[in-house]
């Protein structure tokens, strides 16, 4: 079972002054107004962030969808658009895992994988005792998973009372909240050159091709940042 004490917890973290769930609700409100606008039910909407919950998943799913692509396309889509969360789920893992915790909690721990709540279990998971971190996690999860709902619920509701800018205001929170969270933690080399370059990188590779720049200006500067930062460490 979960323990309760730290699932509450976990929960607890989200109301934060600092929290980048606070973020993640503002970026949602745009997300629900976004697919109204789009033609999309109340119940689509709700069922797209209760099964996608993630911002950039959403916006290619509304995207796709718009524009008529096939279900198998669509999977696609946000299966290669997600898997930037690959990372972050690879370095949760080892703060995570407990030899007296059962499987089924890392299954469902999968779900709840995204930046926000990422950045909250990073600023706090050394004052959890390891053996309960999954629990505090999936509080954390939930937490931010319940303000996603909640916020495009609001969203949708309040899509007469929003214009274009303002929901590429709100939408834009959440990544803008993320890049100067890496900033206050570029604490080494290997992070510095990765921030720095990639912020160079992405709008070079723009020109070349508008469609991959992000992803490979991310790559690059990713693997540049690594070889620098091995070759200090040897």
């Amino acid at each position: 079972m979960i323990n309760s004490k730290y699932f509450f917890k976990g929960i607890l973290c989200a109301k934060e002054f600092d929290s980048p769930a606070i973020a993640l609700g503002l970026s949602f409100l745009a997300i629900g107004a976004l697919l109204k606008n789009l033609g999309f039910t109340i119940q689509e909407s709700i069922f797209s962030t209760f099964l996608t919950y993630a911002l950039p998943g959403s916006l290619v799913m509304a995207e796709s969808i718009l524009i008529g692509v096939s279900l198998l396309n669509l999977f696609f889509a946000v299966w290669l658009v997600n898997a930037r969360l690959y990372p972050m789920t690879v370095s949760l893992m080892p703060l995570l895992k407990h030899q007296s915790q059962p499987r089924w909690k890392y299954y469902l721990s999968c779900h709840f994988v995204a930046v926000s709540s990422w950045l909250i279990l990073k600023n706090n998971y050394k004052d959890i005792e390891k053996k309960y971190r999954v629990d505090f996690w999936i509080g954390i999860g939930t937490a931010t998973w319940l303000i996603a709902i909640f916020s495009t619920i609001l969203g949708y509701y309040s899509a007469d009372f929003l214009n274009r800018e303002m929901m590429i205001g709100l939408a834009i929170i959440n990544p803008i909240y993320f890049t100067c969270t890496m900033i206050g933690v570029m604490k080494s080399i290997q992070l510095n050159v990765s921030i720095i370059l990639g912020a160079i990188l992405g709008p070079l590779f723009y020109f070349i091709s508008p469609d991959w720049c992000v992803l490979i200006g991310g790559f690059v500067a990713g693997t540049v940042a690594f070889v620098i930062g091995e070759k200090n460490v040897s």
